[in-house]
């Protein structure tokens, strides 16, 4: 672990068990808000699991290969995680951080298509679908997700991007509700980066999407 702009940047080399995740995520939240524990971004992977948001319809999970599946927590639908795709957990103080929920997230967007333009992928977001998407037309896919909480200004969750998971997995559920559209990855679109070129690239990006997250007026927020 070290620190980036005065931020913890940790990252987990081994797969991290989804329920530890969620109690660590509490618990660094906790601390936060008592200002016993700094600001943190945390960079892993799970085994293949299913997380289903506080919107998740039990008609979009088929889940043939039988994966856990956890309540996230979180807002959205059903999503997958994975080995080869990059899960990043963000505990934000947005209490400092301008009270905007909505700037967080267009922020966090804003932070994966960057991260993704300088791995040679052009990214961007779609006008009524939740998430991340390359390509257009037809070939339109996605290739990250956003789920975030937010509780007392303290943020929890955060994305995901896939870089080389096994896509024939995400055939468990209809990811984020959205049907129409296929799922994609770095390796798919020939894209030869490995997790540590994603790192590196999303802590090349990490001042800018701070920068970003600004004073301004309160939208949203979870008790």
């Amino acid at each position: 672990m070290r620190t980036v702009k005065g931020i913890e940047w940790r990252v987990s080399h081994d797969l991290v068990p989804y329920e530890q995740a969620l109690a660590d995520m509490d618990a660094r939240a906790a601390a936060v808000r008592a200002g016993e524990a700094g600001e943190r971004v945390w960079l892993l992977e799970h085994a293949p699991l299913f997380t289903a948001g506080t919107s998740a319809d039990p008609a979009e999970l088929f889940n043939p290969q039988g994966f856990p599946v956890f309540e996230a927590g979180r807002g959205g639908r059903y999503t997958y995680h994975g080995p080869g795709q990059r899960v990043g957990y963000l505990t934000l103080d947005l209490a400092k951080r301008g009270k905007d929920i909505r700037c967080f997230v267009h922020a966090l967007e804003g932070w994966v298509i960057d991260t993704l333009a300088d791995l040679g992928v052009a990214a961007h977001r779609s006008e009524g679908r939740i998430g991340i998407w390359t390509g257009s037309g037809p070939s339109e896919a996605k290739i990250g997700a956003i789920g975030v909480r937010v509780k007392r200004w303290v943020t929890l969750h955060g994305f995901s991007i896939n870089v080389d998971p096994d896509l024939s997995h995400f055939g468990g559920i209809v990811p984020c509700g959205i049907a129409t559209h296929g799922v994609t990855s770095l390796a798919a679109l020939g894209v030869a980066a490995t997790l540590a070129d994603v790192d590196h690239a999303l802590e090349k990006r990490l001042p800018e999407f701070l920068a970003k997250l600004g004073p301004s007026i309160p939208l949203l927020a979870d008790g």
